[in-house]
């Protein structure tokens, strides 16, 4: 344990000798006085504890002190921290959802274990490897545990299937999973295509390109970037899509700290989509690397952004690994626009509560409603490089169009269905007694998004079950005002579990008011 405190310290003093300064072992070091606080605890404390959680909570405990994204994370919370990032995991390859303490299939991955030996969509695991999962009220997070492991390593289901009485067994090789990053990729009107990428890993540039390329194909000129959503990723997947779009040598973004020097991150000139008129969607979950291809684009005046100021992430992590496979993220800079605005909110250190408390306060003094309720102070203002106009720092990224939060889409009565679940489990009981019937009746996308209308039926048991859990409208008015929406959600949910993510956002894109806003600029 020593060793690793000891080895944490060297870590740091390594990074910070690129501003040459030194750490203190001295006999009166802070350093020296921290191993005999541990040494001592340790040694002679009146009750047993772990040694390695004492550390772990100095670590934390230092931390905490400082901005409210420096972090440290167990080998576990690492991994699955890092895992939606780096693109891939080892598993058996399906999409589930929990149906009635049962895991049922919502697709198999495409090429995947589980579809090569002929699970389907539809089917219900009922054990692993002779143990039973259904039923038992097993955590979501225990059976992913069962059904994931090393690559080439064997597990068998037991899997029931409609129309089928018997329990069919099935052995699944697990192997490589990708996991997506990009949402959706379609055409959203003639010659206006539209990307929705959720977050920036390893994968998200190759990825990216793939949906352009086909969208191209398709005729697409004016593209429609969103990025509502996305908390963040890596850095260099945000540089190399911002690359894309503009010109040589022009600035992307950069970072600096107090032992950072500037570093600049600027395009090569050899993006594909130099000449395609852009629009970025963004609001207030909108972070970090997202904020940089904002950013970028806004302050290079290559496109319009459309939606609501972001989060206004900035700071800058580096990992510091340990041999255990824990992980310190320490902040050691901030990211700056190519206007030269820096990117995150203000924070008081130590004050973790408030900081992540600031989107209420948003909500609270209207800012979501309305533009006027936004005030920057003149201090922040700054110019963008080409045209000149005025944009602000001092915390996210302003929109050129600002587009309202609408209250009135979702109703109270709607909101208290979702919470509760119960639309999605309307969904999935809908969706696993028809699946044969809508896939024979709606061969494509297109047949069903025109003729498909979600049937009386559905919405009397969803409503007829939030009855029983006393969710109901306060009169026939919020009911009525409620249902075209609850219908646009299933057709969307629907749609997501015949097909994918992309045919469900070609559904709920078309009531969503920032896309179109996004559409009627490009039109």
């Amino acid at each position: 344990m020593k060793k690793y405190l000891i080895a944490a310290c060297l870590l740091v003093a390594s990074v910070a000798t690129q501003a040459q300064m030194r750490v203190n072992l001295g006999e009166n070091s802070p350093l020296n006085k921290l191993r005999i606080a541990e040494m001592a605890i340790t040694n002679l404390y009146v009750d047993t504890l772990s040694e390695d959680k004492l550390v772990e909570d100095a670590i934390r405990g230092m931390l905490e002190k400082l901005d409210p994204h420096s972090s440290y994370t167990t080998a576990k919370e690492t991994k699955a921290l890092t895992e939606p990032l780096t693109g891939s995991f080892e598993g058996v390859g399906i999409q589930f959802n929990m149906s009635k303490d049962t895991l049922l299939i919502i697709q198999p991955v495409v090429n995947g274990p589980s579809e090569k030996v002929g699970i389907l969509a539809g089917d219900r695991i009922l054990t692993v490897n002779d143990t039973t999962i259904a039923g038992v009220k097993m955590s979501r997070e225990e059976i992913m545990k069962r059904l994931r492991g090393p690559k080439g390593t064997k597990v068998k289901l037991g899997i029931m299937r409609r129309g089928v009485n018997d329990m069919l067994y099935f052995i699944v090789k697990r192997d490589k999973i990708p996991v997506k990053t990009l949402d959706a990729a379609y055409m959203i009107r003639p010659q206006v295509g539209y990307v929705r990428i959720g977050s920036f890993g390893a994968t998200t540039y190759d990825e990216f390109m793939t949906a352009v390329s086909t969208l191209q194909q398709q005729g697409m000129r004016k593209l429609i970037l969103d990025l509502q959503d996305n908390g963040g990723g890596y850095l260099q997947a945000a540089v190399r899509i911002a690359n894309e779009f503009l010109q040589r040598n022009d600035l992307i973004v950069y970072t600096q700290g107090r032992n950072a020097q500037r570093q600049e991150f600027r395009a090569q000139g050899n993006g594909k989509l130099k000449d395609v008129e852009v629009v970025v969607l963004v609001n207030e979950f909108s972070a970090s690397a997202a904020e940089i291809v904002t950013g970028a684009i806004q302050d290079q005046d290559r496109g319009q952004v459309v939606g609501r100021r972001s989060f206004g992430k900035g700071l800058v992590q580096r990992p510091i690994e340990f041999k255990d496979g824990s992980m310190m993220r320490l902040t050691i800079a901030h990211y700056y626009t190519p206007a030269g605005r820096c990117i995150q909110k203000p924070y008081t250190k130590g004050e973790g509560q408030d900081y992540a408390l600031e989107l209420d306060q948003r909500y609270k003094h209207g800012e979501l409603y309305s533009a006027d309720s936004i005030h920057f102070s003149d201090s922040l203002k700054c110019y963008t490089l080409r045209k000149h106009r005025t944009v602000y720092g001092g915390g996210g990224i302003m929109p050129d169009i600002f587009v309202p939060l609408d209250t009135t889409q979702y109703t109270n009565f709607h909101r208290k269905l979702s919470a509760h679940g119960l639309i999605i489990n309307a969904n999935l009981n809908y969706i696993d007694q028809q699946r044969r019937v809508l896939k024979k009746k709606y061969s494509t996308f297109a047949t069903f998004n025109k003729n498909f209308e979600v049937p009386t039926s559905l919405i009397d048991s969803l409503i007829e079950e939030g009855r029983k859990q006393k969710i109901t409208p306060k009169d026939d008015t919020e009911l009525q005002q409620a249902l075209p929406s609850l219908r646009l959600q299933l057709k969307a949910l629907i749609a997501r579990d015949l097909w994918d993510m992309s045919e469900y956002y070609q559904v709920m894109n078309e009531n969503n008011h920032t896309v179109q806003r996004a559409i009627s600029l490009l039109q």
